[in-house]
């Protein structure tokens, strides 16, 4: 049969050609794992074999001991460090700052002294002066090389240091005058009192201050438990009795000797540490309490004392030129200030009978109270022959001879019972605050030591029970 023409209008169909090739497909690249990815996995892998298992426990019990004694070591030579510069620094240097002022408030005293005793100065009196100014300067030397550069302290020892000499250059001008028969040298004298009462003297109690508050900051820094090692201690001791339970019931071995050995060390180590710290803790505190705290009140006694001497030596000096007003009514400037620095001492002395804790400590503290008594009584003495006019038989009263039962010599009685005092609870101290420096002695090196054989030990435990699967 013939084909089929095609129909009227319709188009001829199209001849074959070739296909135009399309766009080809992308090939996608795997991603690339990171090194901690691929370490996890094979971590993981390990982890399911009984020798990988033992691996990962021997790393961890390793890392534990030898962290443990690390910081064991760590703290432990932070506070020890820190109970050396309680003993040898910070407590040194308070007492030298309250010598400082003690040496100065004297010195000005006895200034004042020479000055009344007119123009026939007493060698006595002039070599106190010049005793107490050597042993201020020596002092501050002291203060400058153990103070911090540019610290608080470094700025008022350098204050101090400028201010002596020009106080000294103030008291040779007044002596000068006042052996003259001038009128000036007591303008003189009141010129180098107030440098010394408001320079001088607020400068060395800030510096004892500055001291006493470092002194503190020591004693924080030593007496606080190391809880970040005791608690290292804890977990790899744990973790070491969790390790041998684990040996035993795998293999109804009772004992493994490396983790045993590991397990010596680090409860070695742990009560070594609690236990020296706990002693020195105590040693320290009582240090404080039965010595720094005694010293500071013994202190700001004596410096009462001085400031109580300096005062009513002024009031005589003065002679009423000075005066404040006091409950509606005006009375000599120095003699108020006198009153008020006996009240501090008879609460300074009052204060360190409580805290002396023997009769070597209470008996010089007695002693000084009965003489401040005396003081006092001969002080109304010789304000009442003031106030009646007799100047002399005043100044008899202040610095009179023995025969004149001066207040001096009461004076001088308080600062040598004090002396005495301060002498007997620095010694406590002492002793109190070596022992519990030398409680920790060798702790440092111990823990570090030991660590590194507990180490050893937990690693060749770990490594018997892997020689087994060889």
């Amino acid at each position: 049969m013939p084909g089929a023409l095609p129909q009227q209008g319709s188009p001829a169909p199209a001849a074959p050609g070739p296909v135009a090739p399309g766009p080809a497909p992308t090939a996608v690249a795997p991603s690339r794992r990171t090194a901690f990815a691929e370490g996890v996995d094979q971590l993981r892998a390990v982890a399911t074999t009984e020798p990988g298992r033992l691996r990962i426990i021997g790393a961890v019990l390793a890392l534990l001991v030898v962290a443990f004694g690390a910081v064991t070591a760590w703290q432990a030579t932070d506070r020890a460090a820190a109970a050396d510069d309680v003993l040898n620094n910070s407590q040194p240097l308070s007492s030298a700052a309250a010598d400082i002022y003690r040496s100065l408030a004297d010195a000005n005293t006895a200034a004042s002294s020479g000055f009344l005793a007119g123009g026939q100065e007493t060698k006595a009196s002039r070599e106190r002066y010049e005793k107490d100014i050597r042993t201020a300067a020596e002092k501050l030397v002291l203060a400058a090389n153990n103070s911090e550069p540019n610290s608080r302290s470094a700025e008022t020892i350098s204050k101090l240091n400028r201010l002596l000499p020009e106080y000294k250059g103030l008291i040779e001008r007044a002596r000068a005058n006042n052996r003259q028969g001038y009128p000036l040298g007591g303008a003189y004298l009141r010129y180098a009192n107030a440098t010394m009462q408001t320079e001088m003297l607020p400068a060395a109690e800030d510096l004892y201050k500055t001291e006493n508050e470092r002194l503190r900051d020591d004693y924080a820094h030593a007496t606080p438990y190391p809880w970040a090692a005791i608690a290292l201690g804890v977990l790899a001791l744990a973790a070491l009795a969790w390790a041998q339970h684990r040996t035993y019931v795998r293999t109804n071995r009772v004992l493994n000797h490396g983790l045993v050995a590991a397990t010596a060390t680090t409860t070695v180590v742990l009560l070594w540490l609690v236990i020296g710290h706990s002693v020195a803790r105590a040693g320290l505190n009582d240090s404080y309490d039965h010595g720094v705290r005694s010293l500071n009140v013994l202190h700001d006694a004596r410096i009462a004392s001085l400031k109580a001497r300096g005062n009513e030596n002024l009031t005589l000096v003065s002679r009423g030129a000075e005066t404040v007003e006091v409950g509606g009514e005006f009375k000599d400037k120095f003699d108020v200030a006198y009153q008020a620095s006996m009240k501090d001492l008879a609460a300074g002395l009052a204060a360190a009978e409580d805290l002396a804790d023997d009769q070597a400590g209470e008996q010089p503290v007695r002693a000084a109270a009965a003489s401040m008594d005396v003081w006092k009584e001969r002080h109304q003495q010789a304000r009442d022959a003031d106030d009646a006019g007799d100047y002399q038989a005043a100044l008899s009263k202040i610095i009179g001879s023995k025969d004149d039962e001066p207040t001096g010599e009461c004076f001088d009685n308080v600062d040598r019972s004090l002396e005495t005092a301060l002498k007997h609870e620095t010694l406590e101290f002492e002793q109190a605050a070596g022992d519990g420096r030398d409680a920790m002695t060798g702790l440092p090196a111990g823990a570090a030591v030991l660590a590194v054989l507990g180490a050893t030990g937990a690693v060749l435990g770990i490594g018997r029970r892997l020689s087994e699967y060889r």
